[in-house]
């Protein structure tokens, strides 16, 4: 029976979940793929960016062939053994954009972990968070229990180069987050590899 060596390295998505004009999530991307390429230079990380994607306006429907570039899509969605979603709070929620992503693809994301990096107002994101843990779940992903979270993010908090203030205390989120959706991308990895997810 083939089995994954657990120390091989990972294969991570970082979806950046908001298209809206003038939004955070670049910076905020790029500041925390910096923290994981640190935290585990080894393993290898594809940011998708939903601005760059030719999403269709509405969902083709399950059995519809894939056009190349959403059967492209489907393949590097498949190929992670965990992903991040950086995601902004919008009216209390996720956004719709990143909704339509998900609800794009299913059995891609199942049996494997989900970790969550998000910014906002006061609520730093959290709702839009508490939220996206229910659609994984339905999706039989394994969500992290700690996360990344910008409170205030757009009163000056960020720079070019990433948070301004309190570097120490976001960087030290990112490890523990990261620590555990490493230790669940292997164990999980191993299990789908020994036992296929059914």
């Amino acid at each position: 029976m083939a089995t994954t060596a657990p120390t091989q390295p990972l294969h991570v998505a970082i979806v950046v979940g908001s298209t809206r004009d003038g939004r955070l999530a670049p910076t905020v991307s790029t500041w925390f793929t910096a923290q994981a390429e640190r935290h585990a230079s080894e393993s290898h990380y594809d940011v998708i960016d939903l601005t760059d994607l030719d999403l269709p306006d509405a969902h083709p429907g399950w059995g519809h062939e894939r056009t190349p570039a959403q059967a492209e899509l489907a393949s590097r969605v498949a190929a992670a053994d965990a992903y991040v979603v950086i995601t902004p709070e919008y009216n209390h929620s996720f956004p719709a954009h990143l909704k339509h992503f998900i609800d794009l693809h299913h059995d891609e994301w199942k049996a494997k972990p989900v970790g969550f990096v998000s910014y906002g107002g006061v609520g730093g994101g959290l709702r839009a968070v508490e939220q996206l843990r229910l659609v994984f779940a339905e999706l039989h992903c394994a969500t992290i229990r700690d996360g990344v979270s910008f409170h205030k993010a757009h009163g000056g908090l960020f720079t070019e180069e990433g948070p301004a203030h309190d570097e120490q205390g976001a960087a030290g989120a990112a490890k523990v987050m990261l620590d555990q959706l490493t230790w669940w991308a292997r164990a999980l990895r191993t299990a789908r590899a020994e036992h296929p997810y059914v």
